[in-house]
């Protein structure tokens, strides 16, 4: 990697409601080139200064953080992020889990949160097949319960043949359009 590469601290909190200061006092010491800092929630896909962070980045630089949350939105986007940063000879420095991409012990340790992160993914995949296995052995189909069952059918073909709209059906039922409308479709397919 080239020797002029530059720290870019991203600093980031959730609401407006909180400061940026405790980040920013951790991250002090850490000499940097520019510090990138947000208000947004991690939960958003919408960034725009990790965006930006991310397309200022050139091979040889370091993305400092105070906690790896502060990057990612989820564990799967975390690690997605900094595979990315891998990818384009970017390290990623995260100072609270002493995680540092740039060595090979730092690497590896995050390498072991991408296989827990997939064995999460593939447990929950599992335990979903097992769960739908099993109400499906009960009988159960899954998904919601239908809406419309047969004694509303029946009002609804009354009202239909009485000449009622469509949208005063549903609201005398208590259901909404679109299921009326799909429940009605299914009746003239069946």
């Amino acid at each position: 990697m080239p020797n002029n590469s530059g720290n870019h601290r991203y600093i980031r909190v959730s609401g407006t409601d909180q400061v940026l200061d405790l980040q920013r006092d951790a991250l002090a010491a850490i000499p940097c080139d520019r510090v990138w800092e947000e208000v947004a929630s991690g939960a958003k896909d919408d960034r725009p200064v990790l965006l930006d962070l991310l397309g200022h980045l050139r091979e040889g630089d370091t993305v400092v953080v105070w906690r790896l949350d502060r990057l990612g939105r989820s564990l799967k986007h975390l690690i997605e992020t900094v595979e990315d940063l891998q990818r384009r000879g970017i390290a990623f420095r995260s100072l609270t889990e002493s995680i540092d991409t740039s060595s090979a012990g730092g690497m590896l340790i995050f390498q072991i949160f991408g296989a827990l992160a997939q064995f999460e993914r593939t447990l929950i995949q599992e335990r979903t097949a097992a769960g739908l296995a099993a109400a499906r052995a009960r009988g159960r189909i899954g998904g919601q319960p239908k809406r419309i069952d047969p004694a509303k059918a029946r009002v609804i073909r009354q009202m239909l043949a009485a000449g009622t709209p469509k949208t005063e059906i549903a609201q005398v039922l208590g259901i909404g359009r679109a299921t009326l409308y799909r429940h009605l479709a299914e009746t003239v397919v069946s």
